[in-house]
């Protein structure tokens, strides 16, 4: 029904009117207990211990979760988890509010199942937001995360202040999130990758941790473009520091072997791309940040799911957990709970016990 007639109405409109429909559309499950209880009850996977995952001290009733940047304002975190999510990252949020770059900022790629956004942390901010998700956190069910970021208006350049800049979103997020995720890897605030240089993470990961304090659920979000030499350079710090996992991956700025036309490509212009084009690169980027921090770190997979054999990649290459986003956008919203079903009928086909029998080792030790 999705792919036949909701998604066509849904793409005919411009891609943020189109978000903000889908939004619209949740706002009943989110506001109403009984509807909500409703949409659970046909919509998510039956409870199964087989696929639960357990990590961070936290456990997952699934491994699919969402992706931040698809509820940055933590308005419908209830209904995203009533569509079977094991989990949601929410965000990213920023210490100041601030409103979306100019538009046109978000493209849609058909071909290649993939989106381009440019939008740059738009949010209430964290303090707004943190506030929200508190006063509903009981009621969402499953293991909440928040994204943090840079505000646009703080120089890139001055580290003190950006470190500042990054301890104000934290301050407002952690009482009200399982664990926070430090984005210091989206393409659209200028400079903002930057801080994935060894210097300026540790400083920035060794202020978070602590504030935190050593039982602080932090994950750090990179890029898929970081070459060999400078991802080990990272995770040698996240290594050091000692923080509990990593995000794997954001967005790219790579445009390499797209279907849609060269054309189309090129006057969409500057922005992360999602979705099947970065499947590949995803699954490569956690193979190698499991191989160099080993198991004792959790890492959650992000890149072109829409299937559980999509999912099961990441989680073979060493995930614990797998997001989606641009899946979302064009397998629907029944996709998180359809991939849970259809772990659990890989798990009774393969005849192991559990999901761990199917991908290898997925609980690590708590941080």
């Amino acid at each position: 029904m999705y792919a036949g007639l909701v998604r066509p109405i849904l793409f005919a409109l411009p891609p943020g009117v189109s978000h903000s429909a889908a939004f619209a559309a949740l706002g009943p499950i989110e506001h109403i207990p009984a509807l909500r209880a409703l949409v659970r009850a046909i919509a998510a996977p039956p409870s199964d211990g087989r696929i639960a995952v357990r990590i961070m001290g936290l456990e997952f009733p699934s491994p699919i979760g969402l992706a931040a940047g698809f509820d940055k304002n933590a308005t419908r975190p209830r209904a995203l988890a009533a569509l079977g999510f094991g989990h949601l990252e929410l965000g990213t949020v920023t210490a100041r509010a601030q409103i979306a770059n100019p538009r046109p900022n978000l493209f849609r790629l058909p071909a290649d199942r993939a989106l381009v956004n440019r939008l740059g942390f738009p949010n209430d901010g964290a303090k707004l937001v943190g506030e929200r998700l508190r006063a509903v956190r009981a009621q969402i069910g499953v293991p909440v995360g928040i994204s943090i970021g840079k505000s646009r208006a703080v120089p890139f350049d001055d580290l003190d202040a950006v470190i500042a800049d990054y301890l104000e979103a934290f301050d407002c997020v952690r009482g009200a999130a399982d664990f926070v995720v430090v984005n210091v890897s989206s393409p659209n605030t200028p400079g903002l990758r930057g801080l994935q240089g060894p210097e300026c993470a540790r400083a920035l990961l060794a202020a978070l941790v602590q504030r935190g304090g050593h039982r602080a659920r932090v994950l750090l979000k990179i890029a898929p473009d970081l070459d060999d030499e400078k991802l080990e350079e990272l995770l040698s710090v996240v290594k050091e520091i000692g923080i509990a996992g990593v995000v794997a991956t954001n967005t790219t700025v790579a445009r390499a072997r797209l279907v849609t036309d060269a054309k189309r490509v090129a006057a969409v212009g500057e922005g992360g791309l999602s979705g099947a084009p970065l499947r590949e690169r995803a699954a490569e980027v956690v193979r190698r940040v499991r191989a160099f921090l080993g198991p004792g770190v959790a890492i959650l997979g992000v890149g072109g799911v829409e299937n559980a054999d999509h999912a099961l990649a990441l989680l073979r290459a060493g995930a614990n957990l797998v997001q989606i986003y641009t899946g979302l956008i064009y397998a629907g919203p029944a996709a998180p709970a359809r991939i849970a079903r259809d772990l659990l009928r890989a798990i009774d086909d393969q005849g192991v016990e559990s999901l761990v029998g199917l991908v290898g080792r997925l609980d690590v030790k708590s941080a």
